[in-house]
């Protein structure tokens, strides 16, 4: 029988089993954490301890963690609640980011999918204590990592405030928001091996947010509503997990390396972004010269691989990629990318197994230099 092959972790990652567990444990458990009775301390219990674990994953204090319904509403609470009227986004952000606020103002990349400096230093030579800057750690289409440190140098040196998705970075790179000083970041369960409908913000030494969902004083005010208990345990074990799992993470860029190296062997014309810049070690993003994206999805999928094309949060659409037409792609270009995207439980044997099927579909379907 036929085993299929999942090569998507960046849209979403098969929920781990000690998570499994976790959420089923929480969820026999009777008790809203905001009851000061036995129940209730309970329910409390689990909310702080995963709140630690959360905190342990980016470097930070539990009493900063904010947890939300997910990445997308934490980059929303960020980009609405800093208190900054001026918005810097890059090009290459998540939809949740650069749908929030209509006037940003867009920092362009270069080829390789790194933010220009000297572009965001212009920018931010006017009305520096008024501005946010929001710059992915990773974007989650290429992998490509940011120059945070950098970027947070420059943004604080104006008086600026910076937020930072790290929605793909967390659990593949370390991430330590102490040393960083990032004032806003964000992350997500559900890219961890964590329930789905889950994610948090993390403050800055000193910081505060504008709450956007009133109604209640959970979270220190920063985010009214019962807390999803039983989705926070997960996230807790998911997160505890991730850290634990650094090292072999890290290890995958090895297979991903030896991956690509096979594909441009066989398909020389083909473009790898971001391949000559730091990437998280799970992620490719590659061309196949002649073939559309969706057709290489559709005919991947038939044969048992799940792979993607452009953000997962596009609703199903297969459509040119705003990331990659940043890059400097044309739409040919980005119309026949797809993305390969691994994590904690992929083996070498489904890389193998699908680079041979994307040479196979090449060799039928693709566009090949004359005389060969």
């Amino acid at each position: 029988m036929r085993r299929s092959v999942y090569l998507d972790y960046n849209a979403t990652a098969p929920v781990r089993p000690e998570v499994i567990e976790a959420v089923t444990s929480a969820l026999k458990q009777t008790g809203n954490p905001s009851s000061i009775h036995e129940y209730g301390r309970a329910a409390r219990r689990l909310v702080e301890d995963a709140r630690a674990e959360i905190a342990a994953l980016v470097a930070s204090k539990p009493a900063r963690v904010v947890f939300t319904s997910g990445g997308t509403e934490a980059n929303n609470l960020a980009l609405k609640g800093s208190g900054r009227s001026r918005i810097l986004v890059s090009s290459i952000e998540h939809p949740s980011v650069l749908q929030v606020h209509e006037n940003a103002v867009q920092i362009p990349v270069d080829e390789q999918g790194n933010i220009r400096l000297s572009a965001l230093e212009e920018l931010l030579a006017d009305d520096g204590d008024k501005t946010l800057v929001s710059v992915m750690m990773a974007n989650n289409e290429t992998g490509v990592l940011q120059p945070i440190e950098q970027i947070v140098k420059l943004a604080h040196d104006k008086g600026a405030l910076v937020h930072c998705d790290a929605v793909q970075a967390a659990g593949k790179v370390a991430i330590n928001c102490e040393e960083l000083a990032i004032d806003f970041t964000t992350i997500s369960s559900h890219k961890l091996g964590g329930p789905q409908g889950i994610g948090a913000m993390i403050l800055g030494k000193g910081l505060e947010i504008i709450s956007q969902q009133l109604g209640g004083g959970q979270e220190r005010r920063r985010r009214g509503g019962t807390e999803n208990v039983s989705g926070i345990a997960g996230f807790g074990v998911a997160a505890r997990l991730s850290l634990e799992g650094l090292s072999d993470m890290q290890k995958k860029s090895q297979s991903r390396d030896a991956m690509e190296q096979k594909l441009l062997a066989a398909a020389p014309r083909a473009r790898v972004f971001g391949a000559n810049t730091p990437r998280v070690p799970n992620t490719t993003t590659i061309t196949m010269p002649g073939v559309p994206s969706d057709t290489q999805l559709m005919v991947l999928d038939l044969e048992g691989y799940a792979v993607s094309s452009g953000s997962a949060c596009s609703s199903g659409k297969v459509q040119a990629s705003h990331v990659l037409k940043a890059m400097g792609a044309d739409d040919k270009a980005a119309g026949e990318a797809i993305r390969i995207s691994t994590g904690w439980n992929s083996s070498l044997e489904d890389l193998d197994r699908f680079t041979d099927a994307w040479i196979a579909l090449f060799q039928r379907k693709g566009e090949r230099p004359e005389g060969v």
